[in-house]
């Protein structure tokens, strides 16, 4: 089955070869994109979607999600917002409300927020454990979120559990809660921040996974100055997320390991902290991705859309940079090379916008821009 989107009037393809093109089409066949180009060229195909003179882009890659788990931390979200300082403690009222869920409270609310992913755009989405910091707890975060996506994290390691030695629970970490999980995922991650796992333990937890074929993704140096960029390049990490606090020596840490540097700015909205610099990353060469990070403690937003948005305003980001970053730059965060842009053979996600050019996505924020979504070829919203 063949699907043609034809009377595009901006085609963004982030594909090197094929470009921006103007009164384009596009078809996708078998989940792929099977030709891109103008729209009085484009073959037939068994259906026909008419885009009505507007932009069409990659679907979104959304590189870095906490979505399982239960409760609610609005009560937080209110406190920061009348003053009071953000600190990564508020997880633990999460872990415990996720721990008393049953699989079925966890996996609807999972849906739900997959859905409203879908319909902000995003059609890749790599999901987290890290709010059940027990062996069963996570074991289980980790196969309901590989029941919605491929891209799926261990992160045991987000702080230490709750009455929990800090040595001991390191050790669990690192050996049976790992064995546990590495079959349920691809990536390991670490929050090394104060206040969660330091330089050593963030190492080891590296180490540990690595030995397990995980490959690493690292929380670096949101709260303050730390080791974790450097540990992130050392180890050859996918990516680096958060990137707040950063030296000379970060930065070029950053750029010669090829590790990506993912921003997420709704956290800085959503805590009142300082942004990332994200012009002195791309002066260095660094590659940058921008994802929305969506947990309920620090940043509650499945928007990519908004996050482009924050990226443009606060970050200093073009809005060209920004919408790169949240599709090409969000793929290679995950490593991936068939998502992200829209070029022959690429996985058939695209998103039509309701407006003739992308830079409307920072251009009108706030405002509901996605008109459909396709995902493998097939349409989801």
């Amino acid at each position: 089955m063949s699907t043609v989107i034809g009377n595009i009037g901006m085609l963004v393809t982030h594909h090197p070869e094929l470009g921006t093109i103007s009164d384009a089409a596009l078809v996708l066949e078998n989940g792929v994109v099977a030709w891109a180009g103008p729209a009085a060229a484009a073959p037939a195909a068994d259906t026909a979607v008419d885009a009505a003179g507007r932009a069409v882009v990659p679907g979104f890659v959304d590189s870095h999600n906490h979505l399982v788990f239960a409760g609610d931390r609005s009560a937080e979200f209110a406190a920061r917002m009348a003053g009071t300082p953000y600190a990564a403690g508020g997880i633990r009222t999460t872990v415990a409300a996720t721990r008393a869920a049953t699989d079925d409270e966890l996996r609807d609310r999972l849906a739900t927020l997959v859905a409203q992913a879908h319909r902000q755009g995003s059609t890749t989405l790599e999901i987290k454990s890290g709010y059940g910091l027990s062996v069963r707890d996570e074991a289980r975060s980790l196969r309901l979120a590989a029941e919605v996506t491929e891209e799926t994290t261990y992160l045991g390691a987000h702080v230490v559990a709750p009455g929990a030695d800090p040595t001991e629970y390191l050790a669990l970490v690192c050996g049976e809660m790992l064995a546990e999980c590495a079959p349920h995922a691809r990536w390991i991650d670490v929050f090394c921040e104060r206040g969660a796992f330091d330089g050593d333990a963030a190492r080891a937890v590296l180490t540990a996974g690595a030995a397990r074929g995980l490959i690493p993704r690292v929380h670096a140096n949101q709260l303050g100055p730390g080791p974790g960029v450097q540990l992130a390049a050392e180890f050859g990490a996918a990516s680096a997320d958060h990137c707040t606090y950063l030296s000379d020596a970060d930065v070029d840490a950053l750029a010669s390991s090829g590790t990506v540097a993912t921003l997420l700015p709704g956290v800085e909205f959503s805590t009142r902290s300082p942004y990332p610099d994200a012009r002195r990353l791309l002066a260095a060469g660094v590659t940058v991705a921008v994802a929305t990070d969506c947990n309920p403690g620090s940043c509650f937003t499945s928007s990519i859309p908004f996050c482009l948005a924050l990226a443009v305003r606060e970050m200093r980001m073009t809005p060209d940079e920004a919408l790169w970053a949240v599709t090409r730059g969000g793929a290679a965060a995950l490593r991936r090379t068939d998502v992200g842009h829209l070029g022959v053979g690429a996985r058939a996600d695209v998103v039509l916008l309701d407006a003739p050019d992308p830079v409307y996505l920072a251009y009108r924020p706030g405002v509901p821009l996605i008109a459909a979504v396709w995902k493998n070829g097939h349409r989801i919203g």
